[in-house]
């Protein structure tokens, strides 16, 4: 059986790398004495994936771990349970059984939302609340990005699904956040600050990440929904939502806007019922 845990991660903990996240989880897990699988062969471990690991000093409300069980109990005593073996800064918040067909987490990425805040004394020394339309109107938005060629000038434009002020100090973000794209909201932030002849000062942003988003329709009409929207909660009535049923049955978390920009992309994202 295939379980996605859907957690969250701030204070202190978000100083916690990746690889220190998972060593955590794997103990949770036992002390948890959550029924996980485990690979076979001379050197068994726990099946888990995570979904696009979050970037050191980052918080997030909506962070993915799939694992697989022999056995479950229902959703929320899971979540309960894993809670009183977590450590403040990490806090399960939903576990869901997935069908057969869902994707691991970490295939099954293709975009991100944010909230990004200027740190207080560190904000750009221009009216940057009026200017993210203007920003967002350029025929191009070019980053620096390492890739497997080495160093590119890269447009990242398309990869903007939205960009807005979230009143009265923040900028939302949603971005192409899959293996080809993978566009870091710092990026977009230098970019913003470098079309107007500013940079972007160091230490500058307090990022959280919002939740992750999986496309359930096609490259031509993607349709993003949540992670957390795949599969159904255990001891409920419900049962197991099949992937051709999330298309079309689930409700999404979607983030309509009405500006030209968001206008373009109404077409990534499905309608709140």
């Amino acid at each position: 059986m295939k379980i996605r845990v859907k957690f969250r991660k701030y204070g202190p903990v978000r100083f916690i790398g990746h690889l220190d996240v998972m060593r955590f989880f794997q103990k949770a897990l036992r002390r948890a004495e959550i029924d996980v699988k485990y690979t076979s062969g001379f050197s068994p471990h726990q099946i888990m994936t995570f979904a696009a690991p979050l970037g050191v000093g980052l918080e997030s409300n909506g962070e993915y771990m799939d694992i697989e069980c022999n056995s479950v109990t229902a959703s929320r005593d899971m979540m309960e349970r894993l809670n009183r073996a977590s450590v403040p800064g990490i806090e399960v918040v939903s576990v869901r059984l997935l069908p057969d067909s869902a994707g691991n987490a970490m295939a099954s990425v293709a975009a991100a939302e944010y909230t990004v805040r200027f740190r207080e004394g560190r904000e750009p020394d221009f009216d940057w609340t009026q200017a993210l339309n203007e920003f967002l109107n350029q025929e191009k938005i070019m980053v620096t990005k390492e890739t497997k060629k080495g160093i590119q000038e890269v447009d990242i434009k398309s990869g903007i699904y939205e960009m807005r002020l979230d009143p009265p100090d923040a900028v939302h973000l949603l971005l192409d956040a899959s293996s080809a794209g993978n566009i870091k909201p710092v990026k977009v932030l230098e970019a913003f600050c470098g079309a107007f002849g500013r940079e972007l000062m160091e230490n500058a942003l307090f990022i959280t990440r919002e939740d992750v988003y999986t496309n359930a329709g096609t490259l031509e009409e993607p349709r993003l929904i949540s992670l957390n929207d795949v599969g159904a909660d255990i001891g409920t009535d419900a049962d197991i939502v099949p992937m051709d049923t999330v298309l079309t049955d689930t409700v999404p978390k979607i983030i309509m806007e009405d500006d030209s920009h968001h206008e373009q992309n109404d077409s990534r994202k499905t309608s709140a019922q």
